[in-house]
């Protein structure tokens, strides 16, 4: 440019208030940084004086007569007026060039006047005259002219940033106030001075009494935070944000707040309300109604307890007030309690289903229970199982040859050569040593274990008993109840869950309070069960509830395992009195038992003894002592035969057999030569079942099981409202993980506070990109990254919950013909209102204090998205790890993720080690530039942000794209789950 001048060899920047001439009268710097003098009559041809205005003041503006002229308002000689003397006015209104062949003056045509010429515009800028002024003096005095200095540092040469054209072009950059900037006084860079470049390198704009300002009069300062400079003033002019808005930093606008948010004058940021107000009235409704819940609880106990205290001193039949149900004392016995049931009993008779020891077994019995002395619950019992059998029999009779099983990889067979038969309406116990096979035993006839040999015939019907699931109960060895349910809403669930779907609820119902009443429950059925390690109600009455959800679905078989394990020696005898009893009715009753006390081997109908997989002793428990004493044992006169057998079939019977072979090969090949064997197998081998019983057999049995059952849709509603019945019990951890949320949302915005929403700052567009602060670019993926770890610690541990306290329910309810698809699907529903309070007070927190330039909505449905990533995550943890380690392990693997998120190492590192794809797995990544995008897009105009976005590897674009694929990541992670939910035991670690 011509305008440059020379010092020291080096080309530096037109300085318009450095005087070029000495003033020779009255002159002044226009708003271009024109050079305004008066020329006299000595000077032009022409009578009267005129203003000449020159944007190249290298020209002198007493030496050329280019540039534009105006005509002058007044009649004076510049010669003899001081040169801010201003009584000759200049007249803008006309625009002249003075042609000097002719002497003359001519209207100026803009097209032969350079740039700098043509932006004069003869309008006395007061500030730029003020410096001209002041440096002309101090030349004049051999002074400095500081007014003038280009640069604040002392000595500091300016670099022009911007030519002619760019500024014609595109002028002042948006974003930064270019006050004193012209064509004839271009931006230019200065270097800062010492305290400024501290600034700058720590990130900020230098300041003098809180406004920016450059270090030098032409160089251009960004828009302070606050203050907007509309491009419409061509950078020349800054505001105050107005109420209502606010402004970052580089704001050519004010950017309007959201409905609901607050933004004073000045503000830099928004400040949501809206959210913080929803989300204390939410809190406090719930707080209402959890105080009011537990005042009316307390209310409705203190009614209960007074009208129980009436009615016992009414009563003999109790000597006790029954005051409702509470925990009993661990030095109380828990099965001598006061019922409360709707029938009573006479002090002298059985009750419950125990009335039915006082009948004939069902094969030598004819008896019409209806018109029996059953009580009216026992009455309702066996017409609801009649109904549901639509049989007046409906026992179920089993007849097994040669079974056998063999692990694969498995050298010795576990089972094998069994041969037998279980009566219907008989109480059988499976009882045998460690290792002989019982689990197994019963395992492959109820049909849970594939690839087995041998065959089982079904009330002398061969067939696959797997397909009668529907009609067999099992009832595990642990007592798996939901604890946060009641008894009568566990067994409830079941009954709603596995009767026939044409029953209506008041039938189901009816059929739930028989069962409840005859296991002799009334007085607890609206106790919670509680857990093992906080129990509730007694032992004995958890294991009548574990058999009661067997009971509610009317089966026609039940299968036990170890029912009389963890109870005393009366809780025990009492529980198998009542499946003596219901044996009585004409159910199957299959039991595993271990050493059983005297008074329960009596109850026994039949024993089948197993030792390494293969039969002892089968037959009744009547003549199990004879058969062993055939053999060469003793039994003592008073001793217990329960011990006596257990020893015998176990090879330490060498107490009660002197001398011969009392091993346990020994005892396996004495039955199978023994002749109750023999009728045995003669037995089943004379079975002949024709074509047409089997084919009307299986017709009725088809038409049963496929009446069994609720459709998939109603068992989703019933999994749905149980588990968030559950939901509701467990209170205090949905109000700890609140209380969780909030504080990780606090601190995260406490941490962030003091940046007041500036997380990003990056290079300046071109030209002014010499101009920029030391970036900042990893705010943005750090807080992502923070955000990803915090919502991991918030919601791992109670994601594991979901499944992990549930799967040996889960595997119980499936084994039984629940649909695993329902059950699956309403637990992850019925987290989703946890999810979104967990978000709601996580995001409203951290927006608050953090202040991010992101809309609240995006913010919060994105942090939504994550929590459903980490719940899924954490699912799938569930599936594979052990209940105790589970939480652990699950957090764990969150923190993981979400380190992965690209923040440090920076995801452009991670391509270039071609490792993006493990990091694009981890939905932290996906977090991380959401929130990247949305932080950094909106200043493209003041910053260079596809440079930022190529250095740090995110993409700025991909909104919806990363909210798509964090909704996927979490549905995969659920269906992973799902799968694992159904390998079951098989992808667990040990």
């Amino acid at each position: 440019m011509t305008s440059q001048l020379t010092q020291n060899n080096l080309a530096i920047p037109q300085d318009p208030f450095l005087p070029q001439d000495v003033p020779q009268g009255p002159i002044f710097l226009d708003t271009q940084a024109c050079l305004c003098g008066l020329r006299g009559t000595k000077n032009l041809n022409s009578n009267y004086p005129a203003w000449q205005c020159i944007g190249n003041q290298t020209q002198g503006v007493y030496s050329v007569t280019t540039g534009k002229w105006f005509n002058s308002v007044g009649k004076g000689s510049k010669e003899s007026l001081p040169m801010w003397d201003n009584t000759n006015g200049i007249d803008t209104s006309r625009a002249l060039m003075y042609i000097t062949r002719n002497d003359s003056f001519v209207d100026a045509a803009l097209s032969e006047l350079t740039v700098w010429d043509r932006a004069c515009t003869g309008i006395n800028q007061t500030s730029f005259s003020t410096s001209y002024y002041g440096a002309a003096l101090a030349i004049q005095r051999n002074d400095t002219p500081v007014d003038a200095a280009p640069c604040w540092r002392p000595g500091a040469i300016p670099i022009q940033i911007q030519d002619d054209a760019s500024w014609t072009t595109s002028g002042c950059s948006e974003g930064f106030l270019c006050a004193n900037n012209t064509v004839n006084s271009l931006p230019q860079f200065c270097p800062p001075i010492t305290e400024c470049q501290i600034a700058r390198l720590a990130g900020f704009t230098c300041s003098f009494r809180g406004r920016n300002i450059g270090m030098g009069p032409f160089e251009p300062v960004v828009c302070q935070q606050g203050y907007y400079c509309p491009t419409a003033s061509e950078g020349r002019e800054t505001f105050k944000c107005p109420e209502g808005t606010y402004c970052q930093p580089g704001a050519p606008t004010p950017t309007p707040c959201s409905f609901g948010s607050r933004c004073p004058e000045g503000s830099t940021f928004e400040t949501f309300l809206i959210p913080i107000v929803v989300l204390i009235i939410a809190d406090v409704l719930l707080a209402i109604g959890l105080l009011w819940y537990l005042l009316r609880r307390r209310f409705l106990r203190s009614r209960e307890k007074h009208s129980n205290g009436i009615k016992s001193k009414a009563r003999s039949t109790f000597a006790r007030e029954n005051s409702g149900y509470k925990e009993i004392p661990n030095e109380t016995d828990h099965e001598i309690l006061p019922m409360q049931a709707t029938y009573m009993p006479s002090s002298d008779g059985w009750v419950g289903f125990e009335a039915a020891l006082e009948y004939p077994s069902p094969q030598s019995s004819t008896l019409d229970f209806t018109e029996s002395g059953f009580s009216p619950q026992l009455r309702a019992f066996i017409e609801s199982m009649r109904r549901a059998t639509d049989s007046a029999r409906f026992g179920l009779s089993f007849a097994y040859s040669d079974l056998s099983f063999q692990p694969k990889g498995s050298a010795k067979p576990i089972l094998q050569n069994v041969t037998g038969s279980i009566d219907r309406g008989s109480l059988t116990a499976v009882m045998g040593g460690s290792g002989a096979g019982k689990s197994t035993f019963v395992n492959v006839l109820m049909g849970k274990i594939t690839n087995t040999g041998g065959s089982v015939m079904i009330n002398n019907i061969p067939g696959k008993i797997k397909k009668y699931k529907k009609l067999i109960g099992y009832v595990p060895q642990d007592d798996i109840v939901l604890p946060e349910l009641t008894v009568y809403e566990n067994i409830l669930h079941s009954a709603r869950v596995r009767l026939p779907r044409a029953w209506s609820d008041t039938d189901i119902q009816a059929h739930v309070n028989s069962v409840i009443d005859c296991l002799e429950l009334s007085h607890v059925r609206n106790s919670l069960v509680g857990s093992v390690g906080r129990p509730v109600i007694s032992g004995g009455q958890r294991k009548r509830v574990s058999i009661g959800m067997e009971l509610a679905a009317a089966p026609m078989a039940i299968f036990l395992d170890e029912p009389t394990s963890g109870l005393d020696a009366t809780a025990a005898s009492s529980i198998m009195r009542t499946l003596k009893a219901i044996a009585r009715l004409g159910i199957s009753v299959i039991v595993i038992i271990h050493q059983p006390r005297m008074e329960i081997f009596e109850m026994l109908d039949d024993l089948i003894l197993l030792a390494s997989g293969q039969i002892i002793y089968e037959g009744p428990e009547a003549g199990v002592q004879d058969f062993f004493e055939d053999v060469g044992f003793g039994f003592p006169a008073h001793g217990n035969y329960g011990d006596v057998v257990t020893d015998i079939i176990t090879g330490n019977g060498r107490a009660y057999k002197r001398s011969g072979d009392i091993s346990k090969d020994a005892l396996i090949a004495n039955w199978a030569q023994s002749r109750q064997n023999a009728t045995i197998r003669e037995k089943h081998a004379s079975i002949q079942s024709s074509r047409s019983s089997i084919a009307e057999n299986n017709s009725k049995h088809r038409d049963l099981l496929r009446k069994r059952g609720a459709p998939h849709w109603k068992q989703f509603w019933l999994c749905l409202k149980r588990a968030m019945l559950q939901q509701w019990r467990t209170k205090s951890s949905f109000v700890f993980e609140m209380a969780l949320a909030s504080i990780a949302g606090l601190l995260l915005g406490l941490a962030e506070n003091s940046k007041k929403g500036v997380l990003f700052t990056g290079i300046y567009n071109a030209p002014y990109d010499v101009l920029s602060l030391a970036t900042d670019t990893r705010s943005v993926p750090e807080l992502a990254l923070l955000t990803a770890i915090a919502i991991g610690l918030v919601s791992a541990a109670p994601g594991v919950r979901v499944f992990s306290e549930e799967m040996l329910l889960y595997r119980r309810e499936a084994e039984a013909g629940h649909s695993r698809i329902a059950y699956f699907v309403a637990k992850n529903i019925c987290v989703f209102p946890r999810i979104v309070f967990g978000c709601m007070h996580f995001t409203t927190l951290i927006l608050l204090l953090a202040v991010p330039i992101i809309p609240w909505g995006t913010a919060f449905f994105a942090n939504l998205v994550y929590f459903y990533c980490i719940y899924g995550l954490a699912s799938c943890v569930s599936m594979i790890v052990r209940r105790e380690d589970a939480p652990l392990f699950a957090t764990m693997i969150a923190l993981i993720v979400g380190i992965l998120s690209g923040a440090a190492p920076p995801l452009a590192s991670v391509q270039e080690w071609h490792m993006e794809w493990l990091w694009r797995a981890s939905p932290g990544t996906w977090l991380a530039e959401l929130y990247f995008g949305q932080l950094v897009e909106p200043f493209r105009y003041l910053y260079n942000v596809d440079l930022t976005a190529k250095a740090v590897g995110f993409h700025l674009d991909w909104h919806y794209r990363n909210i798509l694929f964090l909704f996927i990541i979490g549905t995969i992670y659920r269906v992973l789950a799902y799968i694992g939910l159904l390998a079951g035991n098989r992808l667990r670690l040990r």
